[in-house]
């Protein structure tokens, strides 16, 4: 390889470029490097720019793949039209008693606000469990009791939060309304 390296250098001898650059090239070419990291001109903020594609693009098909192969659960609905009945009103009537307590929302409620939607969040991952149940039991009639049960603790829950809220209205009036 040696031979090679040093026949080619015998035969492109006067093709080498053998000059020295003028005077303050070096500082030129620093300065203008520097003032490219400063103002981002360079390529290196285009880089950055294509890593944050590639790895946003890595983050959805990730999660994609991780929500195709985990197993689903059965819900209610799956089970009967009269369950499906069942869920639908259960659903509906979380949503709307949500939404109303969420327009009661202030400074002064936002706490006990939380700590009940915090409760909420616990019984939704218990019922995503029982989904899990129910499709691996065959829609075991205990936990279609269970998954209504749930429904039936969160509406509770709800109105619960619903009944304090008007307690703390009624304690301070001016405070809470709008």
């Amino acid at each position: 390889m040696r031979t090679d390296l040093e026949k080619y250098f015998k035969d492109n001898q006067g093709n080498f470029d053998l000059f020295e650059p003028d005077a303050g090239h070096f500082e030129r070419f620093r300065s203008k490097l520097e003032n490219r990291d400063k103002d981002g001109d360079g390529r290196s903020g285009f880089s950055y720019y294509l890593m944050a594609i590639a790895a946003s693009v890595l983050l959805v098909f990730g999660y994609w793949l991780g929500n195709y192969n985990s197993p689903s659960g059965l819900e209610l609905a799956d089970v009967s039209p009269q369950m499906e009945e069942t869920q639908h009103f259960y659903v509906s009537t979380i949503r709307r008693e949500m939404d109303l307590i969420n327009e009661k929302r202030t400074d002064a409620n936002a706490r006990i606000i939380d700590d009940a939607f915090k409760q909420l969040e616990i019984l939704e991952t218990n019922y995503q469990k029982l989904t899990l149940e129910l499709r691996e039991s065959g829609a075991d009639k205990r936990v279609i009791h269970a998954m209504i049960t749930n429904f039936q603790n969160r509406l509770y829950v709800l109105q619960n939060l619903l009944d304090q809220l008007e307690e703390l209205e009624d304690m301070v009036p001016g405070e809470n309304k709008v």
